[in-house]
């Protein structure tokens, strides 16, 4: 159990022995209302669009990611030596303690992170010493985000640092390139030109294909885990978003993906704009369930005009998960 949801125990046994004390001497009606208010003065810093509804993957008991925000953090503790308890040397050693268990923390978590639905971090910096040192470096120049001193004499410390940026220019498959990867799409999603008709018809002109300015996949239900560079696929299997479609500058500087738990919220984020297609995953994919199937017409729709190449390139996808 983690030293945050100790205290929280500790919260909730309080109110609940409050609550004893309250009902033995209160009328029924006002111990409700106070309980409302309670809750209310507790949880209200936890309304919606914030913090809760963010994708934060467990990592281990000190380590966690935050998909929705792009970083991830680590904890650590530490304690000065016996001989030094009571002492002024005491709380520096104790902080500088907890600071190298917090940087050990962080390091392990990173080496968790999915790349892929194929690769982790850990995976890839073993294919070379040089990546690994350069992953060591950027780890050791996360920030400290939080210092707690407790009442025992340790000291409990908290590290953070980006997914994207240096890590993600590091990490991200090398087939994203500087310059948007497709020009036009594939010849296998372009349907072939309709044979001419035998006797002159008139028909109504078509309609125009929707121009997206972002799309927006609900994946909630079907298992899918995040990932640094996940891809979408359609039910034949062919990608409809990936590595080949993005630009490496906008990949680095927020990633392949948005990650969020509300469907409202991912609709109306920045990243999409006001006119994005939201579309249904049908299952998760790849031995790290990073990659999404969507439904053929669904595919259809992004690939029915080049001008939804424009947000393909620029990033502008958000993934709903549970």
């Amino acid at each position: 159990m983690t030293h945050g949801n100790r205290r929280l125990i500790g919260k909730l046994i309080n109110i609940i022995n409050f609550f004893k004390e309250v009902i033995m001497r209160t009328p029924t009606r006002f111990c409700i209302v106070g309980l409302i208010a309670l809750i209310v003065i507790c949880w209200g810093g936890q309304s919606p669009g914030v913090e809760w509804q963010n994708v934060v993957e467990e990592m281990g008991a000190n380590g966690k990611i935050d998909w929705t925000k792009g970083i991830i953090m680590a904890t650590g503790i530490g304690a000065p030596p016996e001989r030094y308890y009571g002492k002024p040397q005491a709380r520096p050693m104790a902080l500088r303690a907890a600071q190298l268990d917090a940087y050990r923390n962080l390091l392990e978590t990173v080496k968790g992170v999915r790349i892929d639905s194929q690769t982790t971090v850990e995976n890839y910096v073993a294919q070379s010493d040089v990546i690994r040192s350069k992953v060591e470096g950027i780890v050791k120049g996360a920030r400290i985000i939080k210092k707690e001193y407790l009442s025992d004499g340790t000291v409990e410390v908290t590290v953070a640092m980006k997914l994207h940026g240096n890590f993600a220019h590091l990490i991200l498959p090398p087939e994203i390139k500087p310059e948007p990867g497709i020009k036009s799409f594939p010849p296998e999603t372009i349907a072939p030109e309709p044979k001419k008709p035998t006797a002159p018809t008139v028909t109504p002109p078509a309609p125009p294909p929707t121009v997206f300015t972002g799309l927006v996949v609900d994946a909630r239900g079907i298992g899918v885990k995040p990932a640094m560079s996940p891809k979408i696929l359609d039910e034949d299997g062919r990608e409809v978003y990936g590595s080949a479609y993005v630009s490496r500058e906008f990949a680095i500087q927020q990633g392949m993906t948005g990650y969020a738990k509300d469907l409202t919220a991912a609709q109306s984020n920045p990243r999409v704009t006001n006119n994005p297609l939201t579309v249904r995953g049908l299952r998760s994919e790849g031995p790290n369930k990073a990659n999404i199937m969507i439904r053929n017409d669904d595919a259809s729709k992004i690939r029915s005009t080049e001008k939804n190449l424009s947000f393909l390139k620029e990033c502008r996808v958000m993934i709903v998960l549970d």
